[in-house]
């Protein structure tokens, strides 16, 4: 005759439960922390290429402002010696202020005109 088991029944099934559920809690813990850590090392990376490119971007921005203040010494340099040569003025600003007099509506066309030769003269 089989030998049978007397007991509690209930408390074996919930002692069963409570291992599988044990197992899945530590499974799933493990999935979820492996997937976070790939995540981290998916950011990581974005965030180096990122690093990289704005490198680039301000080594290419340098060489720019570099390039513009060599022209722009050449620029002013020639700048320099035509106000000399005009007699100390800058006809250029002064056309500038008398443009913008004209504008506001200071001055009227005729006005512009007159001081603008006059300048010119």
């Amino acid at each position: 005759m089989p030998f049978r088991r007397f007991g509690r029944p209930a408390l074996r099934i919930a002692a069963r439960t409570a291992v599988v559920a044990g197992t899945a809690a530590v499974v799933s813990g493990g999935v979820a922390h492996h997937q976070q850590a790939k995540a981290n090392q998916e950011y990581e990376a974005q965030q180096y290429e990122a690093m990289q490119q704005q490198a680039q971007m301000d080594a290419a921005a340098a060489n720019a402002v570099a390039q513009q203040q060599a022209a722009m010494g050449v620029a002013s340099q020639q700048a320099a010696v035509a106000p000399a040569a005009a007699g100390g003025t800058d006809l250029v600003a002064e056309l500038q202020k008398l443009g913008a007099l004209r504008d506001q509506g200071i001055l009227s066309d005729d006005e512009f005109a007159a001081a603008k030769a006059k300048l010119l003269g």
